[in-house]
């Protein structure tokens, strides 16, 4: 069966390579097989790095433990670990703009009343 390593290495920087796998092959195994392939890409360096630490997986956007069995047409994602919460992200940026050019009526019309 066919499923598809997509690896994020970087901020808007994702590789992708499709494997032929047999039925019943877990994430974690995958992983394997694309460390001893030595896995393609420009980031290839970074991929190994990120792949060879306890990587967070997803299987097309939802978060799997590394025992999955993976399906035929399914993308195993690798992510990348968070380096600020983003609670705490949104609050400094909240603090460092101010109170008045943020929400949902940040940019009202000229002469419009409160609220719209």
């Amino acid at each position: 069966m066919e499923v598809c390593l997509a690896v994020c290495c970087e901020p808007g920087q994702v590789l992708q390579s499709d494997w032929r796998v047999a039925r019943g092959t877990k994430a974690v195994q995958l992983i394997q097989m694309a460390l001893e392939a030595q896995f393609q890409g420009a980031g290839m360096l970074q991929a190994h790095s990120l792949l060879e630490k306890a990587p967070i997986f997803g299987v097309w956007g939802r978060v799997v433990q590394g025992d999955h069995v993976l399906e035929a047409g399914d993308r195993l994602e690798v992510y990348r670990p968070l380096l600020v919460d983003p609670k705490v992200a949104r609050r400094e940026r909240f603090t460092k703009q101010g109170a008045r050019a943020t929400g949902l009526f940040a940019k009202k019309r000229p002469g419009a009343k409160a609220g719209y």
